[in-house]
């Protein structure tokens, strides 16, 4: 028959990859349940407040016209719903599709009993599968993992959050216009069961049962799968236990599927007495706390409470005798089996001839205490006992009273455990690889002794002084071919014969009297020493090593072992050199991902990598995490180090008086010092001592963990100094996930928010934004200055980027760059709201618009009547610019402050680092001139789409200051009606405010109604820069008519000055034209020459 796995059994495939992709669902949900958006939990009242209307749990599809029509009453809200739709629709389609995958594998289960059950697969049955070892193995697993990942969705994600996600998926999504989703089915099976994992919360009705029941399976398919794991010994488990007191632990990894399988037949639990007196017999006659998968724990006193006949039977194993007779025989097993271990840890202990001589032994030792150790470990644990539950609390009492717990004397036999584990591992694995080399070498030995004795008897060889004796010559000669006849791969009969040549070998010294010659006395112990080790060496089996991987499971600590932490941290501290016992127990728990991998790895599926990834990565947060005390330790004592040598140690001067020597020399501080640098050293050391080790998939490299170590410990204090270093006057969301800054081993520490900012950088922008703002100071560009509008002094200058480089460094001011980048973009993508939805849909104001555009057509002619015109425009329109002149001046100002800190960063970068600034200046200017190139002649090479290097290109020469934040295109844009008339007449409206000063430039008239030069200029530059080209051109000949039609009254009225308002309108054109660095041309195809002339000469 073919075998039920092979490649060409569909049965055995089919059934094979529904289990495979049931543990990768399983990983999955785990690796998701840690990065569901707090948002969706509501448990802040601002949250509530804010996102209440626009989240909803499953009363939504109960009216979603209701729901929808509320979003577009307020256009706020739809804002906030498209800012959240964006923020959020990937992590949700995530989980969406982790969701449909739990559906998907229930259907194609009962898809698979349905083909087994209408033949589909030649001479198989559900009864037929069930008699194959394998078959029954895997139809156990998949129903259940379906049982698991019911209740790992239920613990990890709660009810709400669930359908508040499903709901935003599918208001968010296209799932609901496609014929073939089957959301629906989703939502019944995922709706809220009313279950919640807090300690103390109630147990909802009916709870699992009534969750499991949601989509049916075949009875008959359950009834047939609890019957095999009621009378099986489905994994062979037995032959590794022999003791019948181990047979629990044998059967644990069963027991826990028969637990959880049980759920979907609740009335076995509810009124079969028989049946759950004969399963608690066989699996639980001395536990009541199981790991049902990956570490989650289930106590069963909790879990069974509701259900009649298995709380009755259960109430044998909790009955106080025998509660305190295990507890006692742990206790002493504990007790005996600790010097036991650490005599067999002794350096030299553990030698070849002695652990082959006593292999059965050694593994009823490792038995003893992987037993104690679970059934300590899963009975004293916290998180099994809840403690709300009067019950619960008795018996976890009794269990640490009556067993002497302690967990660091657990601990360390879990230590020595797994070292003593992880080293009989090693020799075992080196025996077998050099298993026939040696056997074949002692024969070889053995062989050749005997040829040899066989010449000494020859006569012939001389120096001997043994007669010669052709019997024995003969005699020795056939035992040398015998052994050398002796065949490695038929070892049981080559065992058989080998004993048999050693009785030989010890009669034929007897019978020839040959005692009296002791050299041939030592070529025959010699002989029999080498046929003994033949005997040992083909006594390695791989079998042991298969009983110690079965032995050695530590599956079930996988989250229990975190509360051993402290424990770890706190002997890590006394002595760094316990990390390389720690090593072993991490590689005995990195054991447990053979569990969820075994089958994914049988059907070859992709699916191996990202589950491997996720479990190793898991447990390699868990070493980062109990290594981190290291580096903690190390900048405690760094910290005192500090402490001693700011305010303890006094420094030498250069000339030092005889007598005050000792005053100086403070030998206790110095010592002090001494020994706390040798700790730090010490601590180093240990860490180093862990040997690069293989976690799971994941390479460990103790130098990286070490340096990872000290960034994270570094990164935690200097954030903390920052966070509570600048803190003032307090007056797009990125996920963690999401951001390319943020590391899970080296995360930047999050404090509560003390005012708008998310971190320090914010806090810091924003206080500059507040010293520099353009409604209380004057910024003059020739000294790069502000000053105080009022009082006229110096509020700060551009030193101050120097002092920030200084402080923060080059990552801090572009970091700072790159904050002020995003305002401006925020910024303008407010102020274009507010002109498209208050001023552009303003009738009245719209039609002031088109008077203006009549009476200025055509652009190059002269505007009868000009002041007028102009004036009355303005009058008409000044309500609408208090808001646009804020607008415009925060962009300014913040291109202002860009602009200084290119400066800033261009310097330093020129100063330090010429080579690299030269480098990316010729590879910046070089590229441009290859895009300009390409753009004349498309036939010449452009960077393709994937390249990056303009990507990466750019954030090197923002780095080093070598741009123009002016030049920027900071939002995309379309067109829009009016858009030059409005700047220009926001533009002449400011002008009145003016004034033009020979010293300083345009200047605020009245401190009362400011209006700063600069940030005006540059804020209205950066704004047309976001459109095309042509508006700033229409713009341009605006302000160009308006000079000409101003110059033209005043001239026909012999009004001999010109107007400050035409003063101010060329200042514009001629900042405009300094700061875009475009040819003066620009200007004056709209403005004659001559006017400029004059102007210079008002100047």
């Amino acid at each position: 028959m073919v075998d039920f796995l092979a490649e060409n059994n569909l049965c055995g495939q089919a059934i094979l990859r529904i289990v495979s992709r049931g543990n990768a669902i399983i990983a999955e949900l785990l690796r998701l349940s840690e990065f569901i958006p707090a948002v969706f939990r509501l448990k802040d009242k601002s949250d509530q407040q804010k996102y209440g209307d626009i989240i909803c749990d499953f009363s939504y599809f109960k009216g979603p016209e209701y729901y929808e029509s509320k979003l577009e009453a307020k256009p706020e809200l739809q804002d906030l719903d498209e800012e959240f739709r964006e923020n959020n629709i990937e992590i949700l389609t995530r989980f969406y599709l982790a969701f449909e995958s739990v559906h998907k594998y229930v259907v194609d289960l009962k898809r698979y009993l349905d083909d087994l059950n209408e033949g589909v697969y030649i001479q198989q049955t559900l009864e037929t599968v069930l008699l194959n070892e394998d078959g029954k193995q895997l139809l156990c697993e998949a129903l259940y993992l379906y049982g698991v990942m019911l209740l790992v969705i239920d613990q990890k994600m709660e009810g709400e959050v669930r359908e508040r996600m499903l709901v935003s998926y599918y208001r968010y999504s296209a799932a609901r216009s496609s014929a073939d989703s089957n959301l629906d089915d989703i939502c019944k099976l995922l709706r809220s069961t009313g279950y919640s994992s807090h300690p103390g919360a109630k147990r909802p009705p009916n709870y699992p049962e009534s969750y499991f029941q949601r989509v049916p399976i075949s009875p008959t398919f359950i009834s047939m799968v609890i019957g095999r794991l009621r009378s099986d010994d489905i994994y062979n488990q037995v032959s590794a236990y022999p003791l019948p007191e181990h047979r629990s632990t044998a059967l644990a990894t069963q027991a826990a599927m028969l637990c959880v399988c049980l759920y979907f037949t609740p009335s076995i639990l509810h009124t079969q007495q028989a049946k759950m007196r004969e399963i608690v017999d066989k699996y639980f006659p001395d536990n009541w706390v199981i790991s049902i998968y990956m570490g989650i724990t289930v106590n069963l006193v909790e879990a069974w409470e509701p259900y009649k006949a298995a709380k009755t039977a259960l109430n044998y194993t909790l009955d106080t005798a025998n509660i305190k007779e295990q507890a006692g025989r742990y206790s002493a097993s504990v007790e005996s089996l600790r010097p036991q271990v650490q005599q067999l840890l002794k350096e030299g202990f553990l030698r070849e001839e002695i652990v082959l001589d006593n292999i059965p032994k050694l593994l009823n030792c490792l038995r003893d205490c992987n037993v104690a150790i679970r059934w300590l470990m899963l009975h004293t644990a916290e998180s099994a006992y809840d403690p709300n539950n009067k019950r619960l609390r008795q018996i976890k009492d009794q269990v640490i009273n009556d067993s002497k717990y302690n967990p660091k004397i657990l601990f360390q036999l879990l230590l020595d455990t797994a070292q003593f584990e992880f080293i009989l591992k090693e020799m075992f694995k080196q025996m077998l690889a050099e298993k026939q080399l040696k056997w074949e070498s002692y024969k070889k030995e053995g062989s050749e002794r005997m040829m040899e004795l066989a010449e000494v008897f020859s006569g012939v060889k001389p120096l001997t002084r043994v007669e010669k004796n052709e019997n024995l010559q003969a005699w020795f000669r056939e035992i040398s071919k015998q052994i050398e006849s002796l065949n490695y791969e038929d070892s049981t009969a080559a065992g058989r014969k080998t004993v048999q040549l050693i009785q030989a070998l010890v009669e034929v010294q007897e019978f020839h009297q040959l005692e009296s010659n002791l050299q041939v006395c030592q070529f025959l112990a010699d002989t029999r020493k080498f046929l003994h080790q033949m005997i040992r060496t083909i006594n390695i089996k791989e079998e042991v090593l298969i009983t110690m991987q079965i032995v050695g499971d530590l599956s079930y600590a996988w989250q229990i072992i975190d509360s051993f932490t402290s424990i770890m941290q706190e002997s890590i501290r006394a002595n760094p050199f316990m990390v390389t016992k720690l090593r072993a127990t991490f590689l005995k728990l990195a054991s447990a991902l053979d569990l969820p991998l075994l089958r994914i790895n049988q059907v070859n599926s992709p699916d191996l990598l990202s589950v491997s990834q996720f479990y190793s990565g898991e447990l390699v947060a868990y070493v980062r995490k109990v290594l981190q005390i290291i580096p903690e330790s190390m900048f405690t004592s760094l910290a005192k180090i500090i402490k001693l040598q700011i305010h303890d140690i006094m420094e030498v001067p250069t000339r030092l008086d005889k007598d005050k020597l000792k005053d100086y020399a403070q030998l206790s501080a110095r010592y002090e010092v001494a020994k706390l640098t040798h700790a730090i050293s010490v601590f180093t050391e240990g860490i180093l001592m862990m040997k690069t080790t293989l976690v799971g998939i994941i390479k460990v490299d103790p130098k990286q963990l070490l340096e990872d170590g000290i960034r994270k410990e570094l990164v935690k204090r200097v954030a903390y100094a920052l966070h509570k270093g600048l803190i003032f006057n307090p007056k797009a969301k990125i996920q963690d996930w999401q951001s390319v800054y943020q590391s899970t081993h080296i995360p930047i520490p999050k404090y509560p928010s003390v005012d708008e900012s998310a971190t320090f950088i914010g806090r810091l922008c924003r206080e500059i934004l507040r010293i520099t703002d353009p409604k209380t100071t004057c910024y003059i560009d020739q000294l790069n200055t502000w000053y105080d509008m009022r009082t006229h002094q110096e509020v700060t200058n551009n030193r101050l980027f120097s002092e920030i480089q200084d402080t923060l460094g080059t990552f801090g001011l572009n970091g700072l760059d790159r904050l002020l980048c995003f305002m401006i973009v925020k910024e303008l993508q407010n102020f274009l709201t507010v002109l498209q939805k208050n001023i552009l849909k303003d009738k009245a104001v719209v039609d002031i618009f088109k008077a203006l555009l009549s009476a200025v057509n055509p652009v190059k002619g002269i505007v009868a009547n000009a002041s007028k015109v102009y004036v009355n425009a303005v009058t008409k329109t000044q309500k609408i610019w208090p808001p646009y002149l804020e607008a415009i001046m925060k962009v300014g100002q913040m291109q202002i402050l860009r602009q200084q800190i290119a400066n800033e960063l261009n310097y330093s970068c020129k100063f330090d680092s010429k080579h690299l600034a030269a480098a990316l200046d010729n590879l910046n200017k070089s590229l441009l001139s290859d895009i300009e190139a390409h753009y004349q002649d498309p036939s010449l090479p452009y960077p393709k789409e994937d390249n990056t290097l303009l990507y990466e290109i750019t954030a090197y020469l923002e780095a080093a200051g070598i741009q123009n934040p002016l030049n920027k295109i900071y939002i995309t844009t379309k067109r829009l009606p009016y858009f030059p008339i409005v700047n220009f007449l926001f533009l002449i409206a400011q002008l009145p405010k003016l004034q033009n000063n020979k010293s300083q430039g345009m200047t605020c008239r009245k401190a009362a109604d400011p209006v700063d030069w600069a940030p005006l200029v540059l804020g209205l530059l950066t704004l047309l820069k976001q459109f095309h080209s042509r508006y700033t051109e229409q713009f341009l000949a605006l302000i160009g008519q308006f000079i000409r039609s101003i110059m033209e009254q005043c001239t026909s009225q012999k009004i001999p000055d010109m107007p400050s308002d035409v003063v101010g309108a060329l200042m514009f054109l001629e900042d405009y034209v300094r700061y875009t660095k475009l040819p003066r041309k620009v200007a004056e195809a709209h403005v004659p020459s001559f006017v400029f002339d004059e102007f210079r000469t008002v100047l």
